[in-house]
């Protein structure tokens, strides 16, 4: 029995869709298409995408004995979250790393150690969509906890709020909250104990939020209406999912190792990393206090960059020199010292530009160059950030002497993998030489040494999350295959 499968990613420009064949024990990938996302009414793009891909691939839309929908979305632009814990290294840092990894967009951590005041002042100034309430370990501070439910009672807010702190004070926290006409939900203590992060029950805690969200949201509650099961996931952690799927396998077959996907997008550029040996550390290993640096599985999204909604963000990071120095070296121009009045004026006034129509396709030769760069410096600049570094200098707070590594050792990763709008619409070649430009330029930072490079040239790998939830192994088959991971 053949079943297919429907699988939509809506994003804030583009709606697209993959079809996939399931018979046989394997999948079988149908085609793939694109139309731009229509927010005012969102069934009036997914339609024109479904019917592009009836045009484009007539085998794809055959009907077999059953067919689903599954969907991702990133088109709310992700909930607008609060991270508050105990201690800002521990579970305020153990708090945001579970919201990051759900696909949420976090405005900020506060930690027990600010003034009341002052948190007041963040979540009434924020509203935040949802709060992930943590702190202490279970049979540890409760204080903090309910100190900070006392807070988020006071802010007069209307937030989903996420207990997922020392499950003894919990349910303190809840009547308190409740009391108050908030609606909380408790799940797991995000970390138990000093040495551990639990993020699998906060996580799916957030997603169900998401889901609930999204049909608030202007003309997208048809999505959830169209999916089966009604289960839309945050699009980043659809990705993120695939890349624990490659790099730790199933219960019956390994993964591919250590994985790095860099997701280049309009308005973000995330980067997730998935490095299995780290599942294998002793606690005493990991160090005293929990370390997201020695989790197996790491997201940093970098929201001032993005190739249009925040282009002018990219120029800010690294300056209209630098990027007209990527420019120069992408097209294998000598440099000529520094750029032109002129030539940082018309980069001001393209980037400008970009903010303004999101869609915009690149017109000649220079623009094409000029996209070219912020992608270079976008994802130079988020690989910085997310990854470790050789100290150059003692270090007094942590004890170390220079050449000591510092932060998230991405040393050991296989596999470097480039997604996003850009890739896709790009020749392989030039996708492919822009990954190693970027990984090459390390400096002092713990880049991959010897990874091999694979694009998601067909836009594909938010499904991949997706279906391996259904069927894992034979997912897994896919992706190794689709990414030529077997070699």
């Amino acid at each position: 029995m053949s079943e297919k499968y429907f699988v939509y990613d809506v994003g804030s420009t583009y709606s697209k869709l993959s079809a996939f064949n399931f018979a046989g024990e394997s999948w079988e990938f149908c085609g793939r298409s694109q139309y731009e996302t229509t927010l005012d009414d969102i069934t009036r793009g997914l339609a024109e995408a479904r019917s592009d891909l009836d045009r484009k691939y007539p085998h794809a839309s055959s009907t077999p004995s059953k067919s689903w929908v599954l969907a991702s979305s990133s088109a709310a632009g992700g909930l607008r979250m609060v991270a508050m814990g105990y201690m800002p290294t521990v579970t305020a840092k153990a708090a945001k790393e579970v919201a990051m990894n759900a696909g949420a967009r976090v405005l900020e951590v506060v930690s027990h150690d600010e003034p009341l005041e002052y948190r007041l002042e963040v979540l009434r100034e924020i509203r935040p969509d949802i709060i992930l309430l943590a702190g202490g370990t279970d049979g540890g501070d409760g204080d903090s906890l309910l100190e900070n439910a006392a807070v988020i009672a006071r802010a007069g807010l209307k937030a989903q709020i996420i207990l997922a702190g020392n499950v003894v004070a919990q349910p303190q926290a809840a009547e308190l909250l409740r009391a108050h006409g908030l609606n909380c939900t408790r799940v797991g203590n995000v970390m138990p104990t000093i040495h551990e992060l639990r993020v699998g029950p906060a996580r799916e805690a957030i997603h169900k939020e998401f889901i609930r969200q999204i049909t608030l949201a202007p003309g997208l509650a048809e999505l959830t209406a169209l999916v089966d099961g009604g289960q839309v996931i945050p699009t980043p952690a659809a990705i993120l999912m695939s890349a624990e799927l490659m790099a730790l396998g199933t219960h019956e077959q390994k993964g591919v190792g250590g994985v790095l996907i860099v997701d280049l997008g309009g308005a973000t550029t995330d980067v997730h990393s998935v490095i299995p040996e780290l599942n294998d550390l002793r606690s005493e290993e990991r160090g005293l206090v929990i370390n997201n640096d020695k989790q197996a599985v790491f997201r940093t999204v970098e929201g001032n960059l993005g190739l249009r909604v925040s282009a002018s963000g990219i120029v800010e990071a690294v300056g209209a020199q630098g990027l007209l120095a990527w420019r120069n070296k992408l097209i294998g121009a000598q440099s000529t010292g520094s750029a032109s009045r002129e030539e940082i004026e018309r980069l001001a006034f393209y980037v400008s530009a970009l903010e303004k129509d999101a869609a915009h396709l690149a017109d000649g030769a220079w623009e094409e160059e000029i996209d070219a760069a912020l992608a270079a410096a976008a994802l130079e600049t988020a690989l910085k950030r997310h990854s470790g570094y050789w100290l150059t200098q003692y270090n007094p707070i942590l004890g170390l002497p220079p050449g000591s590594p510092v932060g998230r050792d991405l040393r050991s990763v296989k596999w470097v993998v480039g997604v996003g709008g850009f890739f896709a619409s790009r020749p392989e070649a030039e996708g492919l030489g822009l990954l190693r430009d970027v990984l090459q330029n390390r400096g002092y930072f713990l880049f991959p040494q010897e990874p091999k490079f694979r694009l998601d040239y067909d836009y594909i790998l938010y499904s991949v999350g997706l279906l391996g939830k259904i069927h894992p192994n034979q997912t897994l088959n896919f992706v190794k295959q689709y990414l030529k991971m077997e070699e």
